[in-house]
């Protein structure tokens, strides 16, 4: 009986390996990898561009949003070690405000 069932699993799992691969003839594989050569240097480039050209048109340029003086943020209770202090070492004039508001240029 227990024969039977390591039989029984062994064909299975025989069986069920086999199912997970493709088998082609050299023909049908060559035009298989002809197909997916022409969409990846024909097609792909074509999809890339249009995107960005889409990207690139409908783009707007944000507004800043309005400065509100939460307490919480931009607490400083010292000094940054360079410039004048008040500023983050990665300080974007156009987007960080300052404890005060933005800079306005």
């Amino acid at each position: 009986m227990a024969a039977a069932v390591l039989l029984r699993r062994a064909i299975t799992q025989k069986i069920m390996s086999r199912n997970y691969s493709a088998h082609m003839d050299p023909k049908q594989a060559m035009a298989a990898y002809k197909m997916w050569k022409n969409l990846t240097y024909y097609v792909v480039p074509v999809v890339l561009g249009l995107a960005g050209a889409s990207v690139y048109i409908n783009s707007e340029e944000p507004e800043r949003p309005e400065f509100i003086p939460y307490e919480h943020l931009r607490i400083r209770s010292k000094r940054f070690p360079w410039g004048d202090g008040n500023r983050t070492f990665f300080h974007n004039p156009h987007v960080n405000a300052l404890p005060n508001g933005y800079e306005d240029h």
